[in-house]
């Protein structure tokens, strides 16, 4: 049997022809962007985060969508900061003191918020998209957050700062209204992982 022989001159040929193969044996194989702890994804600048509350999801809706109840949650991290939220799809709302500002796109009563939302200090016009999914789970609620479109780099300060003023105070909020004592919110996703 012959074999056909290779010089010295045809080996950085054929190397040339696999090398391509490399890259698509490790796009088959691969198992996909994973997220940190603090749920932020390398792939894309993206947070997702899930956190269960120990209450129906009416309750939590409302805490985050009424201005009374929302004011109530922010106390507990930023006292007497303001808060303006608009109950209807289209309505602004400025949270946190105006720190916060932005629209309801969707306003799905007890099972879903979308919100155009954005930093006071992003450059104009800027707008990220915030998802809250509120998932019923027994006498819990599962709640899965989706937030994407904001500045490249900023992942880093957005993520934990979900955790310490929205999930945390609501727990607080959630235990407090219910007149039991304050829990830790159960991490669905891992809990952040601060600096």
């Amino acid at each position: 049997m012959n074999r056909p022989r290779y010089t010295r001159r045809d080996f950085p040929v054929r190397l040339a022809a696999i090398v391509p193969l490399f890259g698509i044996a490790e796009r088959a194989f691969s198992l996909g962007p994973q997220a940190d702890r603090n749920g932020i994804s390398n792939a894309c600048e993206c947070i997702h985060q899930e956190v269960a509350f120990k209450a129906p999801r009416k309750r939590v809706f409302d805490a985050l969508t009424q201005e009374k109840q929302f004011r109530q949650v922010t106390d507990f991290v930023m006292k007497g900061a303001t808060a303006e939220i608009s109950p209807d799809v289209g309505g602004a709302f400025s949270i946190f003191g105006g720190v916060i500002l932005g629209r309801n796109l969707e306003l799905v009563p007890y099972e879903r918020i979308v919100q155009a939302w954005r930093e006071k200090d992003w450059d104009p016009g800027l707008y990220s998209i915030v998802r809250f999914q509120l998932n019923e789970q027994g006498a819990e609620t599962k709640l899965v957050f989706d937030h994407t479109g904001f500045p490249k780099g900023a992942a880093a300060h957005l993520a934990p700062g979900w955790w310490t003023h929205y999930w945390e105070p609501l727990q607080k909020y959630l235990g407090w209204s219910l007149g039991t004592a304050t829990q830790t919110p159960k991490y669905v996703r891992g809990p952040p992982v601060r600096d």
